[in-house]
């Protein structure tokens, strides 16, 4: 039996502007997402509609595939973990130890997976489950009460836990098993390498990586749309942006090209600076003030309801998470139930499922930089469980105490009717009053900043770290712009085409070739994993040395 692969040379520039870089993923990538923006911006009626019917399209045809596929992410990563092989592989050589703690690596993970959702989904998604949902839908339980709060929960709990990590930890797991097992370039082309071999050092790697790179664009871009309709409802808040809304209160074009300029030429300089700067920084700053608020919330909120939200609905969750991982709903034409089950299906969990495949890339090449020198079980189980639960703390204490303030009559519809960005800063100045409700606005924009910029600047390095064929060393000043530049006009420009249902149809789109990528490595990573037992078993060799490396 033959020892693995282990060399994958990726063709790169020796001189000139792409020194370094794989010329076809570069120019590639460069070529499509500055197609898009054009054509956004050119031909703005075309482009919306154009991506709205696509859209549409792949919810309809494309909604099964995406369910099932997100469900075996999480089957592979419980297999693996249970699997005693697998689960006792390290990521690296034998002697290798994980480069940061567990406090650290826990940290890491939530921040990068998260970051900016939190702050508008926390709140704003139990709000929308707890009037209604597929129960709801089917009769089994009446919108806006009492005995609708726990099924919420269960239903956001689908869309933020286990499900999500798991996609996270497949692109992670991956990238890291070939990169520090097999030293193969930290690049999406080689998870694929036990099923293409050196097949992809040529052009079908090229597409692969470029597929990647389009959709973390689109994936950060739909983070960053949400982001800056939040970043312009908190600076009027605090009453400094009154002129960047519409009537509506809504983002007003101009407040979407003052907010993208704010924050990606934030986030620009910040990835300009490097890990150990900028982003080490502004990570210090928004683990704090996320620390702050949250404890804010679980002392001075509606501890009872976040309790029971945290408890009770994750018990509800779990016991119902098989069957919902692999229902799909069809519509029937009548307009009846079926319909509006499918409807719903369409516009929440198929799109988080999209949303968070794009982002796969983004997140699995960071939690593989961070995790070098852990075993595949540490890996998969950290991964899984612990950001799950962070999630399902913010999503309990900040959206129970919405719904609580709702329920009393306290509220009295402010946070129902507060668009998806503002409903936090409703629920906290209602809390708060006006003087305390303005101080505490300006620590959740500084906050959703942090986010914010973080969120760009990784995205930017991670890449450049793509499109260098997996280089992780540092990039000529003049890519980090293009690609910050880039970033901020595929926001603003699908923002001012229409909205972010824009922004939503480009990343579905976007994200579905590499659904397709993401299945076939956790098919490559089971028979890489398979093949290296049955070399030990004749004592072949299964890693690279990597001492000193």
């Amino acid at each position: 039996m033959k020892p693995p692969l282990t060399d994958l040379p990726i063709k790169t520039a020796d001189t000139g502007f792409y020194s370094g870089f794989s010329v076809d993923v570069t120019v590639t990538s460069k070529i499509a997402v500055g197609l898009l923006v054009l054509w956004a911006v050119a031909f703005p009626d075309q482009a919306g509609a154009v991506l709205g019917a696509l859209n549409s399209f792949i919810l309809a045809n494309f909604g099964a595939w995406y369910t099932y596929v997100m469900a075996s992410f999480v089957i592979v990563c419980l297999g693996l973990a249970l699997w005693p092989y697998a689960g006792r592989l390290k990521l690296g050589g034998q002697d290798d130890k994980p480069e940061f703690s567990n406090f650290s690596w826990f940290s890491m993970m939530f921040g990068a997976g998260i970051g900016v959702g939190m702050l508008t989904w926390a709140v704003a998604e139990p709000i929308y489950h707890f009037k209604n949902n597929p129960d709801v839908i089917q009769g089994l339980a009446q919108g806006a009460t009492e005995g609708n709060f726990l099924n919420a929960y269960k239903w956001s709990y689908l869309h933020w836990g286990f499900t999500a990590w798991a996609s996270y930890a497949i692109a992670g797991l991956a990238l890291a098993f070939f990169a520090y097992r097999r030293g193969l370039p930290l690049t999406i082309r080689s998870a694929l390498t036990p099923l293409f071999g050196k097949a992809l050092s040529g052009p079908l790697g090229s597409v692969i990586d470029t597929v990647a790179v389009i959709a973390t664009i689109l994936g950060v871009a739909q983070t960053l749309g949400f982001g800056v309709e939040q970043f312009v409802a908190g600076m009027n808040r605090i009453g400094i942006g009154a002129w960047l809304v519409n009537a509506e209160g809504n983002a007003s074009t101009l407040g979407i090209i003052v907010a993208i300029v704010v924050i990606m030429g934030a986030s620009t300089l910040s990835a300009l600076s490097g890990v150990g700067k900028g982003i080490k920084w502004l990570s210090n700053v928004n683990m704090a003030l996320s620390i702050f608020l949250l404890g804010f919330l679980m002392l001075f909120g509606s501890t009872f309801f976040g309790l029971q939200a945290l408890f009770v609905g994750m018990y509800e969750y779990v016991v119902a998470l098989p069957a919902m991982l692999f229902t799909v709903y069809s519509g029937d034409g009548t307009g009846g139930v079926a319909d509006k089950l499918e409807g719903w299906q369409g516009a929440w969990s198929v799109f988080y499922w999209a949303w968070w495949v794009a982002f796969a890339p983004f997140v699995g090449l960071f939690l593989a930089r961070i995790s070098r020198g852990r075993t595949i079980r540490e890996f998969v189980l950290g991964a899984l469980i612990v950001p799950a639960i962070m999630c399902f703390v913010w999503f309990s204490f900040a959206g129970g105490t919405a719904i609580d303030l709702e329920l009393s009559g306290i509220a009295q519809g402010q946070i129902f009717n507060a668009t998806d960005g503002d409903k936090i800063f409703a629920m906290t100045g209602i809390m708060l009053g006006d003087v305390l409700g303005w101080a505490m606005a300006v620590v959740i924009v500084i906050l959703l900043m942090t986010y914010l910029v973080t969120s760009a600047d990784s995205a930017v390095l991670i890449v450049n770290t793509i499109n260098a064929g997996g280089d992780e060393g540092p990039k000529a000043r003049l890519h980090i712009i293009f690609w910050g530049v880039a970033l901020g006009a595929v926001v603003a420009a699908l923002l001012l085409v229409g909205g972010l249902k824009a922004i939503q149809s480009a990343m579905v789109i976007g994200a579905l070739p590499f659904s397709l990528v993401m299945a076939l490595m956790s098919i490559s990573l089971i028979k890489a994993i398979y093949r290296d037992g049955k070399r030990e078993a004749v004592g072949v060799t299964t890693t690279l040395d990597l001492e000193g490396a």
